[in-house]
Protein backbone atom coordinates (compact mmCIF):
# COMPACT_ATOMS: atom_id res chain seq x y z
CA UNK A 1 0.00 0.00 0.00
CA UNK A 2 1.45 3.22 -1.27
CA UNK A 3 0.65 7.02 0.31
CA UNK A 4 -1.47 7.50 -2.45
CA UNK A 5 -3.79 4.24 -1.16
CA UNK A 6 -3.41 6.04 2.34
CA UNK A 7 -4.31 9.59 1.04
CA UNK A 8 -7.20 8.09 -0.75
CA UNK A 9 -8.32 6.03 1.85
CA UNK A 10 -8.18 9.16 4.04
CA UNK A 11 -10.62 11.02 1.33
CA UNK A 12 -13.11 8.13 1.43
CA UNK A 13 -13.06 7.85 4.66
CA UNK A 14 -13.45 12.04 5.60
CA UNK A 15 -16.37 11.60 2.96
CA UNK A 16 -17.72 8.63 4.90
CA UNK A 17 -17.67 10.81 7.87
CA UNK A 18 -19.42 13.73 6.68
CA UNK A 19 -22.49 11.26 5.23
CA UNK A 20 -22.90 10.61 8.57
CA UNK A 21 -22.88 13.80 9.85
CA UNK A 22 -25.77 15.24 7.82
CA UNK A 23 -27.88 12.15 9.35
CA UNK A 24 -30.46 13.43 12.03
CA UNK A 25 -29.06 13.12 15.79
CA UNK A 26 -30.76 9.84 16.87
CA UNK A 27 -29.43 7.79 13.06
CA UNK A 28 -26.03 9.63 14.28
CA UNK A 29 -25.75 8.14 17.29
CA UNK A 30 -27.48 4.94 16.60
CA UNK A 31 -24.50 4.54 13.96
CA UNK A 32 -21.66 5.55 16.30
CA UNK A 33 -23.05 2.52 18.54
CA UNK A 34 -23.39 0.06 15.65
CA UNK A 35 -19.39 1.22 14.42
CA UNK A 36 -18.04 0.66 18.36
CA UNK A 37 -20.13 -2.53 18.54
CA UNK A 38 -18.39 -3.22 14.79
CA UNK A 39 -14.82 -2.37 16.05
CA UNK A 40 -15.24 -4.64 19.28
CA UNK A 41 -16.34 -7.67 17.37
CA UNK A 42 -13.87 -7.08 14.55
CA UNK A 43 -15.37 -8.61 11.23
CA UNK A 44 -12.26 -8.81 8.88
CA UNK A 45 -13.49 -7.21 6.07
CA UNK A 46 -15.03 -3.79 7.90
CA UNK A 47 -12.53 -0.93 7.08
CA UNK A 48 -12.68 -1.80 3.66
CA UNK A 49 -16.27 -3.57 3.26
CA UNK A 50 -19.41 -2.54 2.02
CA UNK A 51 -20.98 -2.78 5.64
CA UNK A 52 -20.54 0.89 7.02
CA UNK A 53 -21.21 2.62 3.61
CA UNK A 54 -24.10 0.44 3.58
CA UNK A 55 -25.43 0.85 7.21
CA UNK A 56 -25.29 5.12 6.10
CA UNK A 57 -27.17 4.10 2.65
CA UNK A 58 -29.69 2.55 4.25
CA UNK A 59 -29.86 5.31 7.44
CA UNK A 60 -29.86 8.38 4.32
CA UNK A 61 -33.03 6.62 2.82
CA UNK A 62 -34.87 6.02 6.47
CA UNK A 63 -34.19 9.70 7.45
CA UNK A 64 -35.21 10.59 3.78
CA UNK A 65 -38.51 8.16 4.07
CA UNK A 66 -39.32 10.41 7.34
CA UNK A 67 -38.92 7.31 9.86
CA UNK A 68 -37.25 7.35 12.97
CA UNK A 69 -34.15 5.02 13.28
CA UNK A 70 -35.20 2.33 15.77
CA UNK A 71 -38.58 2.28 13.37
CA UNK A 72 -36.05 1.07 10.80
CA UNK A 73 -34.01 -1.54 12.70
CA UNK A 74 -35.83 -2.10 16.14
CA UNK A 75 -35.08 -1.47 20.02
CA UNK A 76 -31.64 -3.49 19.78
CA UNK A 77 -29.05 -1.86 18.05
CA UNK A 78 -26.72 -5.38 18.83
CA UNK A 79 -29.02 -7.71 17.49
CA UNK A 80 -29.40 -5.43 14.51
CA UNK A 81 -25.68 -5.48 14.56
CA UNK A 82 -25.16 -9.12 14.89
CA UNK A 83 -27.92 -9.78 11.94
CA UNK A 84 -25.96 -7.71 9.65
CA UNK A 85 -22.27 -9.98 10.13
CA UNK A 86 -24.03 -13.03 10.71
CA UNK A 87 -22.09 -14.48 7.99
CA UNK A 88 -19.13 -12.63 8.13
CA UNK A 89 -15.84 -13.74 9.50
CA UNK A 90 -14.71 -11.40 12.99
CA UNK A 91 -11.12 -11.49 13.98
CA UNK A 92 -12.36 -13.42 17.13
CA UNK A 93 -12.96 -16.59 15.17
CA UNK A 94 -9.38 -15.98 13.33
CA UNK A 95 -7.71 -15.90 16.98
CA UNK A 96 -9.98 -18.89 18.39
CA UNK A 97 -8.92 -20.51 15.06
CA UNK A 98 -4.94 -19.91 15.24
CA UNK A 99 -5.03 -20.24 19.23
CA UNK A 100 -6.46 -23.93 18.80
CA UNK A 101 -3.77 -24.68 15.87
CA UNK A 102 -0.82 -27.06 17.17
CA UNK A 103 2.27 -24.84 17.05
Amino acid sequence: MGIQDLIEGKKQWRAHLARVKALPPDYQIVYKESQKYFFKVGPVDLIDGPLLPGIVDFFEEGAASGKGVLELIGGDVAAFCDDLIKDSRTFAEVYLKSESEPS
